[in-house]
């Protein structure tokens, strides 16, 4: 099986009109030494997403000469969108939550702003309010033309402020996010999110415009407007938006599905499925094989390194969805990751 289900039932709809959507943020939690490896150096991570968005649909990026890597050279999940989507040939748009960078192509703009360090407050509760309005009224528009909506996201130290929000909407969250290192930073992850909840308002909105990055709330505000049935594509990050959905309107979340890769479900150091359980969501997973790449670049992912992000595993669900096995999956891979380190 190409494909695994947990946690509950979601099919995907057949012959639906479908578009990936990739929504784009920065915090400057990501400037913590050591809280994550998406950029080779701290600074560098605010390019990130914007670098993401420009591989994903131009496959080459402009705001740096390079495709995203971790410090030690792995390229960025995003090759795994792209070979996915490129098989499939579905519309794809850029949605700015609040990007540091700004991708040098087309994209539609929800008026956020960067995040801060969310030990001081990450946002303005009206940059909060306007990213959720807006989003819901994005999604509402995608509503005219699509049937489903693959939700992607690209933001640098994303799982410790998707952790926050966990903890901080009641949820047994401490330590069971994700990292896109084998050795996953918990302690430093924790000493961050305990420090965020401290004094913690008890209005929503205020709660989250204090924790939240501006990645989760555009992705919440869509979903919420969105009519048809919704893939969050990505790994423990979304739950923390599934949960802020559910905070809302907890009827939608009927339509929706976390879809990821097998590397997140698999990952000892985090524990998607009892966060997806707790908040009632089922969860779809690629099960996608690096091992026996070509490259080396790629093989690493079996050894825990990266494991998601830019809709990687929701990308390659919809493929296998259409398909396409996930060994056909890895050819295209190849295929790029072969052009970008000639």
């Amino acid at each position: 099986m190409d494909i695994k289900t947990f946690n509950g039932d979601f099919f995907i709809p057949s012959n639906a009109k479908t578009a990936f959507v990739l929504v784009i943020a920065t915090t400057d939690v990501s400037l913590i030494p050591g809280i994550t490896v998406a950029g080779a150096t701290p600074e560098l991570t605010h390019f990130t997403p914007a670098a993401d968005a420009e591989f994903l649909i131009k496959g080459k990026c402009f705001v740096i000469n390079t495709v995203p890597v971790t410090p030690t050279g792995i390229p960025t999940p995003a090759i795994i969108s792209r070979a996915s989507l490129e098989l499939v040939k579905i519309p794809k748009f850029v949605v700015n939550a609040g990007s540091r960078v700004k991708p040098n192509l087309p994209f539609i703009d929800l008026g956020g702003e960067p995040g801060k360090d969310i030990r001081r407050g990450s946002m303005e509760r009206e940059t909060a309010d306007r990213l959720i309005k807006n989003g819901i009224t994005l999604g509402e528009e995608l509503s005219n033309a699509f049937d489903f909506l693959i939700i992607g996201e690209s933001i640098p130290a994303g799982t410790t402020t998707a952790m926050a929000v966990l903890v901080g909407l009641g949820y047994d969250a401490l330590d069971k996010v994700s990292s896109a290192s084998p050795e996953n930073p918990k302690d430093l992850k924790r000493r961050v999110v305990l420090e965020a909840i401290k004094d913690l308002p008890s209005e929503l909105l205020l709660k989250l415009a204090k924790l939240s990055d501006p990645m989760l709330l555009g992705v919440a505000g869509i979903a919420l407007g969105f009519k048809g049935k919704i893939m969050l594509a990505g790994g423990t990050q979304m739950t923390a938006a599934a949960a802020i959905i559910k905070e809302f309107d907890k009827e939608k979340l009927k339509n929706i599905v976390i879809g990821t890769t097998k590397w997140i479900i698999n990952d000892p150091s985090s524990d998607i499925l009892s966060l997806a359980k707790d908040i009632g969501i089922p969860i779809l997973a690629a099960w996608l094989d690096f091992s026996n790449s070509r490259f080396e670049g790629l093989k690493v992912y079996e050894r825990g390194y990266v494991k998601e992000g830019v809709g990687a595993g929701g990308s390659s669900i919809y493929a296998i969805s259409k398909g396409y096995t996930a060994t056909q999956i890895l050819q295209k891979v190849e295929e790029i990751y072969e052009s970008i380190t000639k």
